[in-house]
């Protein structure tokens, strides 16, 4: 049977994964809509490709060079935001959302609106939008299925399993490529080192978080939002080899891990098929050839995100969206060359020290607070 998918975000690397998958079983999926920022060329090559419906850049100055791209074809062509959220309410099988950073937030409403399945690899939208996002969830219907393999992980795990029969949730961090450097390298990292990550292909923003491992704080307040077991069940273990991608300990002392190769197909596999299984073309798990796997505390002086992450879960509201924002900000600037690697959480700190917002109630409430933090976040740079 064929099902229909929306890839919002498709020109990054979860959307490409995502078509890579697809692409392999053409016959079994129609696909409506194709979502980038602008990338027009790259967006109607794809589109042509797969046999989209729709294809959407975010950039409207962009929608000229991609109407020129898609030129004797019949895929619609349209660009905005406004468009992009039309595009997201469109009604299908599943909506893949990998718009990396709040400027998914408005698509991935759309699509939970709508009442439809969302595989979510837009970890931003929980973290600003947490409460805004489940409510609207418990709503329209909508079924959240969580792409991040860390969240993927613990979602396997909990399969039969009961919400209220966990003692903890462990959440795996690789460390990034910068996990064994001093204090004194770190302050000298450059963007190339710092999105030179050992274990798995990522687009720019994202490696970087992995270096600064703000990446998995920010998956700690999106763990606190999917799985509602209280933030004091929800740790953090360092395993350099990637090949745990989280656990689930039960009241039984019983712990259920997921293991698989450090590829993003399996992840996305996992919610494209739900509640079913589907073929990758990944090699099989060699434990032999890896030969042992290793496990590591946390270094939050070196690596204060993660301590930051759980504060500003803590403080709730609308801070961790302070957090993220100031994030965005901090990463932007570092990866300019304007600032350097050890000041991206030193920012972020500052940031949540001078900015503490009203509660949030709408999708409109977290944009303007999303607005006023990286406002706040760049006077921080100019003036420092």
């Amino acid at each position: 049977m064929t099902r229909s998918i929306s890839i919002l975000g498709a020109t990054g690397s979860v959307g490409e994964q995502t078509l890579d998958l697809i692409n392999r079983e053409p016959h079994k999926w129609q696909v409506e809509v194709l979502t980038a920022n602008c990338s027009a060329e790259k967006l109607a090559e794809m589109a042509r490709h797969c046999g989209a419906k729709l294809a959407v850049v975010g950039d409207e100055s962009c929608l000229n060079d991609l109407r020129a791209a898609l030129a004797g074809t019949d895929i619609e062509a349209a660009g905005g935001r406004a468009a992009l959220c039309e595009a997201a309410a469109r009604p299908v099988d599943v909506t893949v959302a990998a718009i990396v950073g709040c400027a998914g937030l408005g698509p991935v409403m759309a699509a939970i609106e709508r009442g439809g399945t969302i595989a979510l690899a837009n970890k931003e939208a929980l973290v600003s939008a947490g409460e805004v996002m489940t409510a609207a969830i418990k709503q329209h219907g909508a079924t959240l299925l969580p792409v991040d393999s860390e969240h993927n992980a613990i979602f396997q795990c909990l399969a039969g399993g009961k919400m209220e029969d966990v003692s903890k949730i462990t959440l795996t961090a690789s460390g990034g490529p910068l996990r064994t450097w001093s204090q004194e390298q770190l302050e000298a990292a450059t963007p190339a080192e710092a999105i030179a990550h050992p274990n798995w292909d990522m687009g720019a923003k994202i490696s970087v978080d992995s270096a600064t491992m703000f990446n998995k704080g920010l998956e700690l307040i999106e763990a606190f939002h999917l799985f509602p077991v209280g933030l004091e069940k929800i740790g953090i273990v360092v395993h350099p080899q990637s090949v745990i991608h989280s656990m689930v300990e039960f009241r039984d002392r019983s712990t259920l891990a997921q293991l698989g190769p450090s590829d993003m197909r399996v992840p996305i596999a996992s919610c494209l098929a739900w509640p079913d299984r589907m073929d990758t073309p990944l090699e099989p798990l060699d434990l032999a050839k890896i030969g042992q796997l290793t496990f590591l505390e946390p270094d939050e002086t070196r690596f204060p995100s993660t301590r930051l992450a759980r504060q500003a879960c803590e403080a709730g509201g609308m801070t961790p969206a302070v957090l993220n924002a100031a994030n965005e900000v901090a990463v932007a600037a570092f990866l300019a060359g304007q600032i350097r690697f050890t000041r991206i959480a030193a920012m972020v700190e500052d940031t949540l020290s001078r900015y503490t917002p009203a509660a949030a109630h709408s999708l409109d409430d977290v944009l303007a607070v999303d607005a006023e933090a990286r406002r706040v976040a760049q006077n921080l740079m100019e003036d420092a």
